[in-house]
């Protein structure tokens, strides 16, 4: 007899070909294992015509399928790491992280090779990230920022019918829903730091549930993990969600942990870059240390004055 496992999945291209990437996983290595998917709509997928840093973003793509865990009506949730808050709810655990896939930004303008460089003056740029509009207005103080929401597709899709110059997107969401042909350039962390989590997916169950969770260690990647551990431990430590312009990278190499991150005022005049070498079996203690240095350096204010006016 199969083992039934459900993943609760929201409803989106790119939330579908997870939780489909983590299903074809789970049945190519447990030969006993079928698993099914149940779709979800979360807030974030409803609330469309409104930015995501007006919204208030705690739990915003996450609360309803945490609902669904905490209940028992699915097994596991698929997540996308940026999309989930670093506070998960008690009787929940962030039991795997999936290998990570290239964590960069990516431009897609009018022609082919176009970068950030090249954009005309006065260009008209579109993003829904804080965090993309602050590292972009520090490049390029001349460049206008529209607001975008909606799934990947949806996004292009708007670009195209507009009159906008370009549109800023993860590129791990691009590529794995096969659009790669639509990428004009891909932006560099030095010069734009993704956000925490980002290319990465976080496999969530309950607490008791052992029986999944060993199950699912199959798809976990250690070294994906401790890297994106520092980028949350970070993002905690300076008390941000994933809508405020903090960008944060993570890499274990043969030398250790290296944590480089950035906080950046929303109109890009301001911003504070670090960057910290740790152990890898100290990932969280490395995020905290990271976040007092940038404490220090006058982050705090840049964020104070962001949540004030959210007020």
């Amino acid at each position: 007899m199969k083992t039934k496992i459900i993943i609760g999945s929201r409803g989106s291209e790119l939330a579908l070909w997870q939780s489909n990437f983590i299903k074809r996983e789970l049945e190519k290595k447990h030969k006993n294992v079928s698993v099914e998917i149940k779709l979800i709509k979360t807030k974030g997928d409803k609330i469309l015509d409104v930015a995501l840093s007006k919204i208030g973003d705690k739990g915003l793509f996450t609360k309803e399928l945490e609902i669904e865990l905490l209940e028992k009506r699915v097994d596991i949730a698929v997540h996308s790491l940026k999309d989930l808050q670093t506070d998960i709810p008690e009787g929940l655990k962030l039991a795997v992280v999936t290998k990570r896939h290239d964590v960069e930004d990516v431009l897609i303008a009018r022609k082919k090779g176009t970068t950030i460089w090249t954009l005309p003056e006065g260009a008209t740029v579109a993003t829904g990230s804080l965090r993309r509009r602050s590292q972009l207005l520090h490049l390029r103080p001349d460049i206008k920022v529209t607001e975008l929401r909606g799934n990947v597709p949806t996004r292009i899709e708007k670009f195209l019918a507009s009159k906008w110059d370009a549109i800023i997107l993860a590129r791990a969401g691009v590529e794995r829903l096969g659009l790669k042909k639509v990428i004009s350039s891909y932006i560099p962390k030095d010069e734009m730091l993704p956000a925490v989590g980002q290319g990465a997916l976080g496999i969530e169950i309950h607490s008791d549930n052992k029986l999944v969770e060993e199950l699912i260690q199959v798809l976990h990647h250690e070294n994906t993990f401790c890297a994106v551990t520092a980028e949350r431990s970070l993002l905690k430590a300076l008390e941000g969600g994933c809508q405020v312009p903090i960008g944060a990278f993570g890499e274990v190499t043969s030398n250790g942990l290296y944590l480089d991150a950035i906080v950046g005022s929303i109109d890009g005049v301001l911003t504070f870059r670090k960057k910290m070498r740790g152990s890898k079996k100290e990932a969280v203690k490395l995020g905290k240390l990271l976040a007092k240095d940038l404490i220090k350096a006058g982050a705090k204010e840049i964020l104070n004055d962001i949540y004030s006016t959210r007020k």
